[in-house]
């Protein structure tokens, strides 16, 4: 085997002997570890149910009596780690389908609705089926900025772009929110390749979901505070952005620090993509990011992305397991391998974000902006 062959800048298609190699090396991994899933993966999972909602509980209650400031900072750091790790660990992967092996309805994709603003059969789409398909391609993944930032230099500037700092900072903080309006498609309405009866379902369903979600942190649980109410709501909001601001800076950090590639293919190349050539795809458009278990909770072990776009009905907790068998695989094709500590992977991200609202932003700029599958 030569590593030279993917890690080669110059134009043209990878060998595809290697590349269904690839194919094969980590189907086998996959299917390793599907059938190693059981009773500890299980218990894994209903423990971190189990705390999640305990904390929960004990974050309401102590905001319930939060005009005493300890039972505030109490409630308000209950809150929102209960948030956090329902969110990331729990919602984002149990609507995966990562457990749907269980054959549980209180944990199956098909049953579990989010503490988030946009409802889950609107995100599954979105997220499970174009972003995960169609990853970091140019124009078929619609998460590659979201239809309002510029991530890549295939993608056509304008001057509102110069703004996208701006928009990406303002987003964090209402992430939740930005992500239900994202998942209506209003870009795909108004092109007509999404029916107006469809869209008026999903805002119909937004909406009602939004409803809920406000009714529920800034209505029912500071009026059950009574003489508290106030700091009850400030308790809930405290606990609500600084989940979406967390979970705004795991999202982009693991798909849009400067190493991480994009795709500029044609619609035939992604038709025609083999199971390798995805997989080639997925490690390239993808970055870990360094820590201890206490992170990878709270990320929903998405501090392991590159594992998470190649096997993402796995269980989250077998990332950790998987991700040096990965790597190792990376090493013996000469493929990259993008990790690095939070503080990197945040700075890097804004680097990104920052040269390309800029129209001199280049093709190669990440290193490579296409891949090494290249579209020429």
């Amino acid at each position: 085997m030569t590593a030279a062959v993917f890690s080669d800048p110059a134009p043209g298609e990878p060998d595809a002997d290697l590349t269904d190699q690839l194919g094969r090396e980590l189907d086998a991994l996959r299917a390793e570890f599907m059938a190693a899933r059981g009773a500890d993966d299980a218990h894994y999972i209903r423990t971190v149910i189990a705390v999640q909602r305990g904390c929960e509980t004990g974050g309401r209650l102590a905001l319930t009596v939060s005009l005493f400031p300890p039972a505030w900072f109490t409630g308000t750091a209950l809150l929102t780690f209960a948030k956090i790790l329902e969110n990331m660990e729990l919602g984002h992967n149990i609507l995966h389908g990562q457990w749907d092996w269980l054959g549980d309805p209180a944990i199956h994709s098909t049953t579990w609705e989010w503490d988030f603003a946009t409802p889950a059969d609107a995100w599954k789409r979105t997220h499970n089926h174009l972003h995960h398909t169609y990853t970091n391609v140019v124009g078929r993944d619609r998460d590659l900025g979201y239809t309002v930032l510029r991530m890549a230099p295939d993608q056509p500037w304008h001057p509102g772009h110069l703004l996208q700092p701006l928009f990406t900072a303002l987003l964090a903080p209402v992430f939740e929110w930005g992500i239900a309006l994202y998942d209506l498609e209003v870009d795909e309405a108004l092109a007509g390749r999404k029916s107006v009866r469809a869209f008026l379902g999903d805002t119909t369903a937004m909406v009602g979901k939004a409803v809920h979600q406000a009714a529920k942190d800034y209505v029912l649980f500071p009026l059950l505070a009574g003489p508290s109410a106030l700091p009850c709501l400030l308790g809930n909001l405290t606990a609500t952005t600084t989940r979406n601001v967390w979970a705004h800076t795991v999202i982009f950090c693991g798909h849009f620090p400067s190493d991480v590639h994009t795709f500029a293919y044609t619609e035939e190349q992604i038709e025609g993509e083999s199971r390798g050539e995805w997989y080639l795809r997925q490690i390239q458009g993808s970055a870990n990011i360094e820590g201890g278990p206490l992170l990878h909770l709270l990320t929903g072990n998405l501090s392991h992305q590159i594992e998470h776009h190649l096997f993402p009905d796995l269980p989250s907790n077998r990332y950790a397991e998987l991700a040096p068998r990965v790597r190792k695989i990376c090493a013996r094709y000469g493929l990259p391998y993008a990790t690095g500590p939070l503080w990197r992977q945040y700075a890097s991200m804004w680097g990104r974000v920052l040269r390309h609202a800029l129209p001199t932003a280049h093709r190669g700029a990440e290193g490579g902006s296409e891949g090494h599958r290249r579209a020429e």
